[in-house]
């Protein structure tokens, strides 16, 4: 099996303080070989960009403000934000978007920050880690705005349906998919989408510490998601797709590592 590529995984969480070592080397172990670590505010950028620094062969960040946040970000803070964007160790910009299901940040706000991300993506050459909740219109509508001068993007964490896979597959978006798609409630819609996906624009992630497999046999006794569990998911999609595990894994990796600028 090719190694596989976590390309988002919130490893500067504080519930992996105690073990972070550990967790990585369990991910190895069982065939993930990189790792994408998720950058959400100024502060979680920082320790992402740290984390990657003490292992560059294994991890790329993305440096970002995801839009719970917005309201905290000011433009001030641009200046911080655009010099994080340049660190070498950074693979895309984001988690950057609209998430209008919980608005814990007033939507003008995510539309400002949202926008001024893309702008700063543009400028950096980088491609964006994108994030939509119940804001699929007004999502589409700033991307398309600005996806021409865009260096790429992916709708990380895709549950959508497939209306919204259309729209993203046509303005040349990447597709992540976690394991939301083992999640025989609210994931079983994802089993058939996921066939639509052209394979090199298909990639894979767990969003550790969240979002832990419903179906992992034996169930594990935490609730924390680990990129260990990320060939779960690989399998999941193999099967759904009606592809050989290998085949996915070949190409989930190849377009991770490229995108991410692993090489």
């Amino acid at each position: 099996m090719s190694p596989l590529v976590d390309i988002g995984l919130n490893l500067a969480h504080d519930s992996f303080d105690h073990d972070r070592d550990t967790v990585v080397a369990a991910a190895v172990a069982a065939g993930v070989h990189h790792m994408v670590i998720t950058g959400s505010t100024l502060e979680s950028t920082r320790a992402a960009i740290a984390l990657a620094r003490g292992a560059p062969g294994r991890y790329r960040a993305t440096a970002g403000i995801h839009p719970h946040h917005a309201r905290e970000f000011h433009d001030a803070d641009l200046p911080a934000l655009r010099e994080l964007l340049r660190a070498p160790e950074v693979g895309a910009a984001g988690e950057c978007g609209l998430d209008w299901f919980r608005n814990f940040s007033p939507r003008p706000d995510q539309e400002r920050v949202f926008r001024q991300q893309l702008e700063l993506a543009c400028e950096v050459g980088k491609p964006v880690f994108l994030h939509q909740r119940d804001a699929h219109e007004a999502f589409l509508a700033i991307v398309r705005e600005y996806r021409p001068r865009l260096a790429g993007g992916v709708a990380h964490c895709f549950t959508g349906n497939g209306h919204e896979l259309r729209d993203y597959l046509d303005l040349g978006l990447s597709i992540g998919i976690t394991g939301w798609i083992c999640d025989e409630r609210r994931g079983h819609h994802l089993r058939e989408l996921v066939r639509l996906i052209p394979l090199d624009r298909l990639m894979i992630e767990t969003d550790a510490p969240y979002l832990l497999p419903r179906d992992l046999q034996p169930k594990p006794r935490s609730r924390r998601n680990e990129p260990k569990y990320l060939p779960h998911v690989l399998a999941t999609v193999a099967a759904c797709r009606g592809d050989p595990p290998e085949a996915v894994a070949e190409a989930t990796t190849r377009h991770a590592l490229r995108f991410f600028g692993f090489e």
